[in-house]
């Protein structure tokens, strides 16, 4: 059967396929969105873990949402809501000392100079240094980036109208980066170096550096002392969605709420949205992209295909004909990085944790409200990367946990909780002889029993668990490699080479063809962006 042909079909519901249908939607085509699953949403989901007990299931946290985004689908007409957190980061320590961190400045520099007075003073300095280069960043995100690589003719040809687009994008990166004057060397070492050296040069006690970076290796088979580390620790304070710059939020009703609303807007719009219609084959006729092909056999027709899914997904398996793309571009494909060491466990629990640190399991406590960090040092962070470079589970993983039933009431019965474990190494590669439907369960445990050594009522609290492996977010979510940003936000596959160099406007070899998934700029989280950006280059042609 060959339904009527749309304007454009994403495949893909998940929020950037969503953002860039609606927005389609609103400039007047008649858009198709495909998803595979029975909801829309992606990563971005809300489910049970046992009856009664909802979580987000795989992404948990907002703060990188574009506010145009927010803005121009009217997300907060249709349920969103952010849930602010304050504080923000609790770290415990082996030794009953603690770490607490937020918006609060009097109450940073109070907990910091517990540790040291030298970091209390300096910590208002960094926070500021870091908001100055996210400003100047940021502007960048919203359109493709400059793409003024020398590549050959032969790689891709460009109008003189694209090529005219790309001076000018040159010349607003030019002085975005001039704006930075004295700090401009510093903040080409956060750019493109490694946080490691950036943290220690900035302080001296343990525990903050510790917090910190965590944020330079969430989502990445890397250390803290690898290049490329300091920009995924600039990626994870640009947004503002959590209330303040750098600080992440709840959203009512879980993540799912977001691409609920998303959903809604897009449907509100006249966009047709259908599930359990999974994407066989994108179909090629004249030389260009001309619709889609499900599993069930059913042809639909569309002037404009636009990839919601991985690249490796969209050039590799959609697209098996190998003549519809140009062998050095499918090469290139080939060559992205999609390594990831993360996982997600979701906890339903009798009652909160009981710190050691700082007691209290009757009534939420500061500790309780924001990111829980298990990784005391950078030398732990160190050695749980060591093991997963040999291809084992981290045999003292890192850990952040999140109770957003500290300030959510809609997810558990009264008393109750939700917790949330996101795991660094849980490499998707594993050592010969090992597998993750083996591993999946002890791993939990080892990883309940690390947050059992600071709170010792933790592991008898636990009702239910869903535990997601780096194999079960690809096979559940079309992650490839399990990584949760469609590729390394290494600077290899950054700004104009993400997802291959000399394509980073969205569009593809084949015409009719566009990405908007978070393989493109500016990468992963859930910001919007790529799906914004994609629809805006789908709308300019050419």
């Amino acid at each position: 059967m060959t339904r009527d042909a749309f304007d454009a079909l994403v495949i893909g519901a998940g929020h950037n396929g969503l953002v860039c249908a609606a927005t389609l939607a609103a400039a007047g085509k008649r858009v198709l969105v495909l998803e595979r699953h029975h909801r829309p949403g992606g990563a971005a989901v809300t489910e049970d873990i046992i009856p009664g007990y909802r979580a987000s299931t795989a992404s948990y946290l907002v703060s990188l949402l574009l506010p145009e985004v927010v803005q121009e689908l009217e997300l907060a007409r249709y349920g969103y809501r952010v849930l602010n957190r304050n504080p923000s980061s609790f770290t415990p320590l082996p030794d009953g000392r603690s770490l607490l961190m937020g918006p609060d400045e009097a109450l940073n520099h109070r907990e910091i100079a517990k540790f040291s007075a030298r970091d209390a003073a300096a910590y208002p300095k960094y926070e500021a240094w870091l908001t100055r280069v996210a400003e100047c960043i940021e502007p960048l995100l919203t359109e493709p980036p400059a793409d003024l690589l020398p590549l050959p003719v032969s790689w891709r040809t460009r109008s003189w109208r694209a090529r005219f687009r790309e001076l000018r994008r040159g010349g607003r990166l030019y002085r975005a980066i001039r704006a930075l004057g004295d700090e401009l060397p510093q903040t080409i070492e956060l750019l493109t170096g490694a946080a490691r050296p950036i943290l220690d040069r900035w302080f001296e006690s343990e525990v903050l550096k510790a917090t910190l970076a965590t944020d330079a290796v969430i989502g990445a088979q890397q250390p803290i002392s690898a290049p490329g580390t300091g920009y995924v620790l600039l990626h994870h304070v640009m947004g503002t969605a959590g209330g303040a710059r750098g600080v992440w939020g709840y959203v009512e009703g879980g993540m799912g709420a977001i691409t609920e609303a998303m959903a809604t807007c897009c449907r509100a719009r006249g966009v047709e949205l259908r599930c359990r219609a999974e994407v066989a084959e994108i179909l090629v006729e004249g030389g260009r992209a001309a619709g889609v092909r499900l599993n069930s056999g059913e042809v639909i027709r569309a002037g404009t295909v636009i990839s919601n899914a991985t690249p490796e997904i969209t050039f590799r398996r959609l697209l098996p004909d190998a003549g519809s793309l140009p062998s050095a571009f499918r090469a290139a494909v080939e060559r992205i990085d999609y390594s990831s060491a993360s996982m997600k466990i979701n906890l339903a629990v009798s009652e909160l944790p009981d710190f050691t640190a700082l007691p209290g399991r009757a009534e939420i406590g500061p500790q309780h409200r924001g990111t829980i960090h298990i990784s005391p040092t950078l030398e732990y962070l160190e050695a749980a990367y060591d093991d997963a470079r040999r291809g084992l589970p981290s045999r003292a993983p890192i850990l952040e946990l999140t109770i957003p039933t500290s300030v959510d009431q809609t997810l558990a019965p009264a008393g109750h909780h939700i917790v949330q474990m996101f795991i660094q190494y849980a490499p998707y590669r594993l050592a010969d002889g090992q597998d993750w439907d083996t591993l999946r369960e002890p791993f939990a445990d080892r990883c309940i029993a690390a947050v059992n050594q600071y709170a010792p009522n933790f592991a008898a609290s636990i009702l239910g668990r869903q535990v997601l492996t780096p194999l079960d977010l690809e096979r559940r979510f079309a992650l490839t490699g399990g990584n949760i940003f469609h590729g390394a936000m290494a600077l290899h596959q950054l700004f104009s080479m993400r997802p291959i160099a000399g394509w980073a406007d969205y569009r593809t070899p084949l015409a009719g063809l566009y990405l908007c998934g978070a393989g493109c700029h500016p990468g992963g989280g859930v910001t919007g962006a790529p799906g914004r950006n994609a629809a805006r280059e789908v709308l300019r042609g050419g």
